[in-house]
Protein backbone atom coordinates (compact mmCIF):
# COMPACT_ATOMS: atom_id res chain seq x y z
CA UNK A 1 0.00 0.00 0.00
CA UNK A 2 0.99 3.62 -0.42
CA UNK A 3 -0.51 7.05 0.14
CA UNK A 4 -2.03 8.08 -3.19
CA UNK A 5 -2.67 11.74 -2.39
CA UNK A 6 -3.16 14.32 0.34
CA UNK A 7 -5.67 17.18 0.05
CA UNK A 8 -5.66 20.78 1.23
CA UNK A 9 -8.59 23.17 1.36
CA UNK A 10 -7.25 26.49 0.12
CA UNK A 11 -8.53 30.05 -0.24
CA UNK A 12 -6.61 31.03 -3.38
CA UNK A 13 -6.30 27.94 -5.56
CA UNK A 14 -4.29 29.64 -8.33
CA UNK A 15 -1.76 31.13 -5.89
CA UNK A 16 -1.30 27.75 -4.21
CA UNK A 17 -1.00 25.88 -7.52
CA UNK A 18 1.63 28.34 -8.71
CA UNK A 19 3.54 28.06 -5.41
CA UNK A 20 3.84 24.27 -5.52
CA UNK A 21 4.57 24.20 -9.25
CA UNK A 22 7.22 26.94 -8.99
CA UNK A 23 9.05 25.84 -5.85
CA UNK A 24 8.66 22.05 -6.03
CA UNK A 25 8.38 21.42 -9.79
CA UNK A 26 4.88 19.97 -9.40
CA UNK A 27 2.77 19.45 -12.50
CA UNK A 28 -0.90 20.40 -12.30
CA UNK A 29 -3.71 18.66 -14.12
CA UNK A 30 -6.51 20.65 -15.75
CA UNK A 31 -8.67 22.35 -13.16
CA UNK A 32 -11.80 20.40 -12.20
CA UNK A 33 -14.84 22.62 -11.66
CA UNK A 34 -18.21 21.59 -10.25
CA UNK A 35 -20.40 24.68 -10.73
CA UNK A 36 -23.32 23.25 -8.74
CA UNK A 37 -21.24 22.84 -5.57
CA UNK A 38 -18.95 25.79 -6.40
CA UNK A 39 -16.07 23.36 -5.95
CA UNK A 40 -12.80 23.41 -7.86
CA UNK A 41 -9.60 21.41 -7.56
CA UNK A 42 -6.20 20.64 -9.03
CA UNK A 43 -4.17 17.49 -8.59
CA UNK A 44 -0.45 18.24 -8.39
CA UNK A 45 2.02 15.52 -9.31
CA UNK A 46 5.63 15.42 -8.16
CA UNK A 47 8.61 13.45 -9.45
CA UNK A 48 7.84 10.74 -6.90
CA UNK A 49 5.49 10.01 -4.04
CA UNK A 50 1.87 10.94 -3.49
CA UNK A 51 0.00 13.69 -5.31
CA UNK A 52 -1.33 16.81 -3.62
CA UNK A 53 -4.93 17.85 -4.24
CA UNK A 54 -5.72 21.53 -3.83
CA UNK A 55 -9.43 22.15 -3.27
CA UNK A 56 -11.40 25.38 -3.06
CA UNK A 57 -15.05 25.98 -2.21
CA UNK A 58 -16.41 29.27 -0.81
CA UNK A 59 -18.48 27.56 1.91
CA UNK A 60 -15.45 25.99 3.63
CA UNK A 61 -14.58 28.11 6.70
CA UNK A 62 -11.11 29.22 7.75
CA UNK A 63 -9.40 27.12 10.39
CA UNK A 64 -9.45 28.26 14.01
CA UNK A 65 -6.16 26.50 14.76
CA UNK A 66 -3.16 28.55 15.80
CA UNK A 67 -0.50 27.88 13.13
CA UNK A 68 2.28 28.17 15.72
CA UNK A 69 0.91 25.42 17.98
CA UNK A 70 0.74 21.69 17.42
CA UNK A 71 -2.69 20.05 17.46
CA UNK A 72 -4.32 16.70 16.84
CA UNK A 73 -4.65 15.71 13.19
CA UNK A 74 -2.49 16.25 10.13
CA UNK A 75 0.04 18.95 11.01
CA UNK A 76 2.55 18.89 8.15
CA UNK A 77 3.78 16.97 5.18
CA UNK A 78 7.40 16.50 4.18
CA UNK A 79 8.99 17.00 0.79
CA UNK A 80 12.27 15.22 0.17
CA UNK A 81 14.73 17.47 -1.66
CA UNK A 82 17.50 14.89 -2.00
CA UNK A 83 20.40 16.48 -0.12
CA UNK A 84 21.39 18.57 2.88
CA UNK A 85 22.62 21.27 0.50
CA UNK A 86 19.25 21.42 -1.25
CA UNK A 87 17.45 21.75 2.12
CA UNK A 88 19.78 24.66 2.99
CA UNK A 89 19.34 26.24 -0.45
CA UNK A 90 15.56 25.96 -0.51
CA UNK A 91 15.21 27.18 3.08
CA UNK A 92 17.29 30.26 2.24
CA UNK A 93 15.25 30.82 -0.92
CA UNK A 94 11.96 30.67 0.99
CA UNK A 95 13.29 33.11 3.60
CA UNK A 96 14.57 35.49 0.90
CA UNK A 97 11.23 35.28 -0.91
CA UNK A 98 9.40 36.31 2.27
CA UNK A 99 8.05 32.97 3.48
CA UNK A 100 8.23 32.16 7.17
CA UNK A 101 10.78 29.59 8.31
CA UNK A 102 9.56 28.04 11.56
CA UNK A 103 12.56 25.84 12.29
CA UNK A 104 15.93 24.81 10.92
CA UNK A 105 17.67 23.80 8.96
CA UNK A 106 18.87 21.41 11.63
CA UNK A 107 19.59 17.80 12.43
CA UNK A 108 16.87 16.43 14.69
CA UNK A 109 17.47 14.16 17.66
CA UNK A 110 16.46 11.15 15.56
CA UNK A 111 18.90 12.04 12.77
CA UNK A 112 16.73 13.81 10.18
CA UNK A 113 18.04 16.94 8.50
CA UNK A 114 15.15 19.30 7.97
CA UNK A 115 13.60 22.72 8.11
CA UNK A 116 9.96 23.72 8.42
CA UNK A 117 8.41 26.50 6.35
CA UNK A 118 4.91 27.89 5.89
CA UNK A 119 3.34 27.96 2.42
CA UNK A 120 1.34 31.03 1.30
CA UNK A 121 -1.72 29.87 3.27
CA UNK A 122 0.25 28.91 6.39
CA UNK A 123 0.39 25.13 5.93
CA UNK A 124 3.53 23.55 7.41
CA UNK A 125 5.93 21.93 4.95
CA UNK A 126 8.92 20.01 6.23
CA UNK A 127 11.86 20.20 3.85
CA UNK A 128 14.08 17.15 4.28
CA UNK A 129 16.75 15.11 2.56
Amino acid sequence: MRIEHLALWVKDIELMKDFYCSYFAATANSKYINPVKQFQSYFLSFAGGPRLELMQMPTVPDTNDDIYKQFTGLIHFAISLGSKEKVDEMTARFKTDGFEVLDGPRTTGDGYYESVILDPEKNRIELTI
